[in-house]
């Protein structure tokens, strides 16, 4: 089974940029859809973006499209997400979260359908 730690999280001003990296433990992590949702104090967990096992589709919540970047690394068992242009409204705790089950990446928007999630990783931007 998987096991997930993001890093790469801190404070940025607004318009900056972050990586954000996911390790993956285990030898079966290109089977695996990875996501990364954020979650804002008081606010529900919301999708970012997520990428197929193979990294060949990627699907992108409308607010961070065009400035968020998803990618993978099978042969180094890492996903990435960049962030640029950052803004105060992008301040949450980021967590990437894995699922093997072959599903079309553009549906895998909900926590629902990850059962792997790492513990995350705290971005925050200033005004």
């Amino acid at each position: 089974q998987v096991q997930l730690v993001e890093s790469g999280g801190g404070l940025v001003q607004a318009g900056g940029s972050l990586r954000l990296s996911c390790a993956a433990s285990g030898r079966t992590f290109n089977s695996y859809a990875i996501g990364w949702f954020r979650q804002a104090p008081g606010k529900e967990r919301e999708f970012v973006a997520a990428i197929s096992w193979s990294g060949g589709s990627t699907y992108y919540a409308d607010s961070v499209k065009d400035r968020f970047t998803i990618s993978r690394d099978n042969a180094k068992n890492m996903a990435y997400l960049a962030l640029n242009n950052l803004k105060p409204e992008d301040t949450a705790v980021y967590s990437c979260a894995a699922d093997a089950r072959q599903r079309p990446i553009q549906t895998m928007t909900s926590p629902h359908r990850f059962v792997l999630w790492g513990q995350g990783t705290q971005v925050t931007v200033s005004s």
